[in-house]
């Protein structure tokens, strides 16, 4: 094979896990908006399926402001979840977080010496 034939066959992989990463993209944002009803969405998987390229490129025409939408929806509820996860962590008492560990080694999730390390931290 020549040189050519090998960049044209890294170009094609290229373009193909680009449009497979819109094509997931894409899907993702089907099954997140809520407000499209369940045939509407049939009806965009059946013509991903029949017409790949045209349909990915009418809906990001078509719907790519609700899917940047939606996508920034779905991060601020992820940060807002995490962010609430870290603040009872952080704001739980040394007891508490001593009696989470015990409840940890007493079911066997963690050992004696993980126990003493989160006991340490705990109190420091």
């Amino acid at each position: 094979m020549s040189f050519w034939n090998y960049f044209w066959l890294v170009v094609e992989i290229f373009f193909f896990f680009a449009y497979l990463v819109v094509l997931f993209m894409i899907i993702t944002d089907l099954f997140r908006d809520h407000k499209l009803s369940g045939w509407w969405k049939a009806v965009w998987v059946i013509c991903l399926i029949i017409f790949p390229l045209i349909t990915a490129l009418v809906y990001v025409i078509a719907r790519g402001n609700g899917m940047t939408q939606r996508q920034i929806a779905s991060q601020q509820q992820a940060k807002a979840a995490t962010d609430s996860y870290i603040r009872n962590v952080a704001g739980a008492s040394a007891a508490d977080q001593i009696a989470t560990a015990k409840q940890l080694l007493d079911s066997g999730a963690i050992d004696q010496a993980e126990f003493d390390k989160l006991k340490a931290a705990a109190l420091a």
